[in-house]
């Protein structure tokens, strides 16, 4: 008889991109209303979950982790701690995250682990919510958490977590600027309420409801990397180049190599450039690189959190 308490799950999740992001103004809670589209690219995250009888998480990889929570604040101990409460499960899970999603990058690093977590937890203890059961939980752990979960490309509103799916053709390709630091999300967009205050006058009044413009819709519909350069916007740039000056070099060295078109992805400091097929991600990862730059080169849409292991 096999030992289904030996058994290990392994599951894959994808940081994200955010090739439009529009940030509406602040509400009475604090909190912003913001329209996004968000694109799952092929840099990933593993969790494997083996049975414990406590919680637990550590982590492998190629990024420096020695600044991450491993405590019950932790993203994943969280996802697994939820999931336990909603079944009944009596038990607990060992975590064990091989990272590779910049930390503090605005790529959804730790939310894809949340989402793997998930996935992960409910196939090993057979908790049974599958994924759409598991959505629900997913929103309560953040805003980029559902999305990790369902993967492709999708239209975030509310907080960015009420997604709803959008028609994506083909492949685009990208070539990720990563730094070694990390942006604080909440200190990007006090940044961004502080510059809009000072220049009201200028902006005039935020709107408290924010869309995503139809142009980007258009463009990822019919696959066309072109218009999407053309069409790529983020509120929260100016706010990110203010508090990491360097992004706006990196930027300008970015476009005048070979990108089609440069962002901040989310609240940054990761910046993410279009390029118009394989061979230009290639060779704009060359000259980054060349100039000091750790770049890798990634595509999107990929699916969400999936089982790979178990």
């Amino acid at each position: 008889m096999v030992d289904v308490r030996r058994r290990s799950v392994t599951v894959r999740a994808p940081g994200k991109i955010n090739v439009y992001f529009r940030v509406g103004a602040l509400q009475h809670d604090g909190y912003h209303d913001v329209a996004s589209l968000y694109q799952a690219v092929s840099l990933c995250e593993e969790v494997t979950a083996e049975h414990s009888d406590d919680f637990s998480v550590r982590f492998t990889g190629p990024i420096d982790t020695s600044e991450l929570a491993t405590d019950g604040s932790n993203l994943a101990i969280r996802a697994a701690r939820a999931l336990a409460e909603h079944t009944g499960y009596a038990g607990g899970v060992s975590l064990t995250v091989l990272k590779r999603v910049p930390i503090a990058g605005g790529m959804g690093g730790g939310s894809a682990d949340a989402a793997a977590t998930l996935v992960a937890c409910d196939e090993l203890w057979g908790t049974g919510l599958g994924r759409s059961g598991l959505l629900p939980l997913a929103a309560t752990l953040g805003a980029d958490v559902p999305f990790a979960l369902e993967g492709g490309t999708a239209v975030g509103t509310g907080r960015g977590d009420e997604l709803s799916p959008a028609l994506a053709k083909g492949a685009f390709h990208w070539v990720l600027a990563l730094s070694d630091a990390g942006l604080s999300t909440p200190e990007v967009y006090d940044a961004l309420d502080l510059h809009r205050d000072r220049h009201a006058q200028d902006l005039g009044p935020q709107p408290d409801l924010v869309k995503v413009d139809t142009a980007v819709l258009q463009a990822v519909r019919v696959g066309d990397a072109d218009s999407l350069a053309d069409a790529m916007h983020n509120d929260l740039q100016t706010a990110a180049i203010k508090l990491a000056p360097d992004l706006m070099e990196l930027l300008e060295l970015g476009e005048s190599r070979g990108a089609l078109a440069g962002i901040v992805s989310g609240s940054g400091p990761t910046v993410a450039f279009l390029a118009q097929d394989a061979q230009a991600a290639s060779e704009l990862r060359g000259v980054l690189t060349r100039a000091g730059v750790r770049a890798l080169t990634v595509t999107g849409p990929v699916h969400g959190a999936r089982i790979i292991e178990g």
